[in-house]
């Protein structure tokens, strides 16, 4: 069992017995408590003739006893399977279907997918039975497991077609803790991380794990609330927090902010989107130095991070990759571009992706001779740093002209007042497509002063024809992202009552 996450579990709960591992809410646990509580876990899904291999999923929320089972059933040579419930009935139904599960845990009131998961052969349990495990004098068990095992099924996040579920290995995830290390010395054991990803997501379940092996505090919140996670930084006194932009504006923009006392975060990260050079200011005088990262689920999660030199003078850049990971940039062909270029951004090193589950197709088309093929569009400069510019099935196509959505957003995004934005491809009779601006603002915006700002900054044929201002957030993924697919069906259908801007 050389070489897994659980003998990094063991090997703290020998060391720092007395450390804790996990808070959620009001409840924590010890690296000893969380050691014998998924040990028997385990051995309960055994129990429940859970084989290695075999597939344990979960619906439910945040909590000490969800984390507790991802970890057991990892420790029981199972693959976890988590699943957001957030996915109506045919989502969840459809990714069993594929995934086969042999056990699925749910909260419980989660009950109204049980009939229609027992349909399909799925076993169903709520929580309440791994949460009576924790105090209870029970048999314990742990797999021979193997490096190369798979541990967890991940959904993609269906931002554009049906998901698909990512495979990683033992050896996958310890080599993201590891380098993640390398490049954060100082954020190991006894250092407190604040976690707001789902557990269903590659950033909830990866951090959990990541942390866990690193010997830190994980603190998981169910939800994010900004004037709570402003307390958590101050009171729990908080070391790591990555997120989206967003999580980062929503705090700044609290009351009690600018006087908040931040000196112990040493670490800022945020990707999914451009860092403003006003957020990088604001967060800067906190003594914060927000640091872009790059990644994907298919990679393992944020696998290149913004260096600490340079952050400051190039926000928009995401690092050169890790001491083991490969970042590179080709064209159409494969053709390995020069640097500035714009093409696809291409990814080898030990965390990348197994496999699509079940998916020997799509697998072969993502991994192409040891080279993770992202979808993402990017430009690497002279000295190796990565912009990330957009994805590629997010181009606007407007009269044989691309335009890159997020290339847009940035600039809408730097005009003074608007909170979010998101860029979209509206259909034109002359163009084909032409970008729609929607923003999220309350302040009185004026869409002709916007138009200039754009006119200001970017090439005609990039401005947007459409903007929408909304007072109300944009819809969102549970990954934090904005949820393009909703905003396309909702304004396809609106469109013809809205007026163009020039």
């Amino acid at each position: 069992m050389a070489h897994t996450l659980i003998s990094a579990l063991r090997w703290w709960s020998r060391e720092t017995p007395d450390n804790v591992a996990l808070r959620v809410g009001d409840g924590a646990v010890t690296f000893a408590e969380l050691d014998r509580w998924t040990a028997k876990v385990a051995a309960w899904l055994r129990a429940q003739n859970v084989e290695a291999g075999d597939r344990v999923g979960s619906i439910a929320s945040t909590s000490l006893a969800h984390c507790a089972l991802l970890i057991g059933a990892v420790r029981a040579g199972a693959i976890a399977s988590p699943l957001s419930p957030r996915l109506s009935l045919r989502e969840t139904v459809e990714f069993c279907e594929d995934t086969q599960p042999r056990l699925l845990l749910t909260d419980a009131d989660q009950a109204a997918k049980h009939e229609g998961l027992a349909a399909i052969g799925c076993g169903v349990s709520t929580l309440a039975a791994v949460e009576a495990l924790r105090g209870a004098d029970a048999p314990v068990f742990t797999a021979d497991a193997a490096p190369d095992d798979s541990v967890v099924i991940i959904a993609t996040s269906g931002s554009t077609a049906k998901p698909k579920g990512v495979v990683y290995t033992h050896r996958s995830m310890l080599a993201y803790a590891q380098e993640f290390s390398i490049e954060e010395p100082f954020i190991g054991a006894g250092s407190r991380i604040l976690a707001l990803p789902p557990l269903s997501t590659s950033g909830g379940f990866v951090q959990l794990m990541e942390f866990m092996v690193l010997g830190a505090t994980a603190r998981f919140e169910s939800g994010f609330d900004a004037e709570r996670a402003l307390r958590l930084l101050q009171d729990e006194r908080i070391n790591a927090f990555q997120g989206v932009p967003l999580f980062f504006e929503r705090i700044a923009a609290c009351p009690g902010f600018a006087d908040a006392d931040l000196s112990a975060l040493q670490f800022t990260s945020v990707g999914g989107a451009p860092v403003s050079r006003a957020l990088l200011e604001v967060w800067q005088k906190k003594g914060c130095l927000l640091r872009q990262i790059y990644g994907q689920t298919e990679a393992g999660g944020a696998i290149s991070i913004m260096s600490k030199r340079d952050a400051a003078r190039y926000p928009e850049k995401a690092g050169r990759g890790g001491m083991f990971t490969e970042l590179r940039v080709v064209n159409a062909d494969g053709r390995a571009l020069p640097p500035n270029e714009l093409g696809q951004i291409l990814i080898r090193g030990p965390s990348v992706m197994k496999e699509y589950w079940n998916n020997p197709e799509a697998t072969a088309k993502t991994l192409v001779d040891g080279w993770l093929h992202t979808g993402d569009l990017g430009r690497i400069d002279e000295q190796g740093y990565l912009t990330f510019v957009d994805r590629m099935k997010d181009i606007i196509i407007s009269g044989g002209l691309n335009i890159s959505a997020a290339e847009v957003e940035r600039v809408v995004a730097s005009f003074e007042g608007v909170f979010e934005v998101a860029v979209i491809g509206a259909a034109d009779a002359k163009f084909g497509e032409t970008p729609m601006a929607i923003i999220h603002s309350t302040l009185p915006l004026q869409v002709e002063q916007i138009v200039a700002h754009c006119n200001r900054n970017l090439a005609d044929y990039k401005v947007p024809r459409y903007i929408v201002v909304e007072t109300e957030p944009l819809p969102r993924l549970a990954t934090g992202k904005i949820a393009k697919p909703a905003l396309r069906a909702r304004f396809a259908e609106l469109l013809p009552t809205l007026p163009r801007v020039r």
